[in-house]
């Protein structure tokens, strides 16, 4: 017998996707950080978000990506600024 089986994604009885355990972290929101790797490297900013499933934070002003947006009914098209999620070994809380 096997040990390990793949599961069969066309019958939806079985789940696909593995739990997840959500880890403590020690970084949580309104706590202020310094990213020390990536682009963003020295920059600080407030934790909007705190996403401990995934051990990821989303930070103020860091990491911050555009999105062109289509026209929708009267409004015109845009571009909206958006910071995503950084992985929470690469941040460290800034003590004050």
């Amino acid at each position: 017998m096997k040990k390990y089986t793949k599961l069969n994604t066309r019958n939806r009885k079985y789940p696909t996707t593995k739990k997840v355990v959500a880890v403590k972290m020690k970084i949580k929101k309104g706590d202020t950080v310094k990213l020390l790797s990536g682009k963003d490297k020295g920059k600080s900013g407030k934790v909007l978000r705190a996403f401990p499933k995934d051990r990821k934070v989303i930070v103020e002003g860091i990491n911050v990506h555009k999105r062109h947006t289509r026209r929708i009914g009267n409004q015109s098209g845009r571009i909206v600024e958006k910071s995503l999620p950084v992985n929470v070994s690469n941040v460290a809380k800034v003590t004050n």
